[in-house]
């Protein structure tokens, strides 16, 4: 997990947060030296690392003026608190405040999880192997069955959501939301809207579902592609439909057999030799949960759309000013690229060998 320097804008208030650390247990002394760094992954919530006393924690935060929707630090602190009691893949969560006296905004503080995050970059890095792959790619999706297999009334997470009726709000509220961040014309998202609200499906299990549940969210345990530690980033977790879950994924699966557009614009380690398709990640899945999935491309064409809605939100943050890393700088043409995909699948009635 790799962390850089804190960028200028999004500092955290040093005096403050050790009186919060001191004040839940977490430290001794709010004279010991605090380090601050911040992790270099990730597109949403900023992630901070604490050094302390000897001690690791992790803060996550919103990002500046970004909505409340996908950024509630109190929801995904409620989630992991109880989640942990029934599923060994949660991390422990210690701290959570509203009071935004201290650096500004809501946060909470987690246990640092120690493992191996495979990203885009970690994985050629390691110059992983296709056998390796074959292996990496079972255990994730063995961790995804397992997830949404799990009590989540046993965890007392059973008013986390409204699991009915969850398929046409999220295409609704996805909808909305792009309509509200756009920046560009782009006649593919107008398309794709108007299909999903016209072709989704009526009827589907309902379990936990996490929202965003790729390679660089989980935690693979130190030396072993056999085992996954913890899985990150619940800000999204909600109760609904599992194959809308499955279907963000697929949205980030960018296979070897892509174009070069998509896999420039959704880098994934899937690119790399060893990853199954798309088509077969549904085949096993089906295969591991029991579950037909009968709606496909849907499924498919909602998880790209999602994921160029998210996209869109971030570019439009930086556009007015409100964020200055310089990774959400085409963030809109990535949109785009999602909106297209979709578009390509609908048409082509099928999520492999689009173009």
């Amino acid at each position: 997990m790799n962390t850089k320097p804190v960028r200028e804008g999004e500092e955290l208030n040093a005096v403050q947060l050790k009186k919060f650390l001191l004040a839940h247990h977490l430290i001794s002394d709010t004279t010991s030296e605090l380090e601050v760094d911040q992790f270099s992954n990730g597109f949403s919530n900023l992630t901070y690392l604490l050094k302390i006393e000897d001690k690791e924690y992790v803060l996550r935060r919103p990002p500046r003026a970004a909505p409340k929707r996908g950024h509630d630090m109190g929801r995904e602190y409620t989630v992991i608190s109880n989640l942990n009691k029934v599923f060994d893949k949660t991390p422990k969560a210690h701290a959570y405040t509203e009071d935004k006296s201290i650096i500004g905004a809501p946060f909470y503080i987690m246990s640092k999880v120690e493992g191996e995050i495979l990203t885009a970059k970690e994985a050629r890095k390691r110059q992983v192997t296709p056998a390796e792959f074959n292996t990496i790619s079972n255990t994730w999706l063995e961790t995804f069955v397992a997830f949404h297999n799990s009590d989540y009334k046993a965890a007392g997470l059973e008013n986390l959501g409204r699991p009915e009726g969850y398929v046409e709000r999220q295409v609704t509220n996805w909808g909305e939301q792009y309509l509200a961040a756009a920046t560009d014309e782009v006649p593919a998202a107008e398309k794709v809207m108007v299909w999903m609200q016209e072709n989704q499906p009526k009827t589907y299990d309902q379990t936990l579902i996490h929202n965003d549940f790729k390679y660089d969210n989980v935690v693979f345990t130190s030396g072993s592609w056999k085992e996954i530690t913890a899985i990150l980033d619940w800000e999204m977790c909600t109760l609904g439909d599992p194959l809308m879950d499955l279907g963000t994924s697929l949205g980030y699966w960018t296979t070897v057999t892509d174009p070069a557009i998509m896999k420039q614009g959704l880098q994934s380690p899937t690119v790399m030799e060893g990853n199954p398709s798309r088509t077969e990640i549904v085949q096993q899945y089906a295969i591991k949960s029991g579950r037909n999935i009968d709606h496909l491309v849907f499924y498919y064409a909602y998880g790209l759309f999602k994921i160029a809605v998210i996209a869109q939100q971030i570019y439009f943050r930086y556009k007015n000013g409100h964020t200055s890393d310089p990774k959400f700088a085409h963030l809109n043409k990535a949109a785009e690229l999602c909106c297209n995909t979709a578009w390509q699948a609908i048409q082509k009635k099928q999520i492999d060998n689009l173009f």
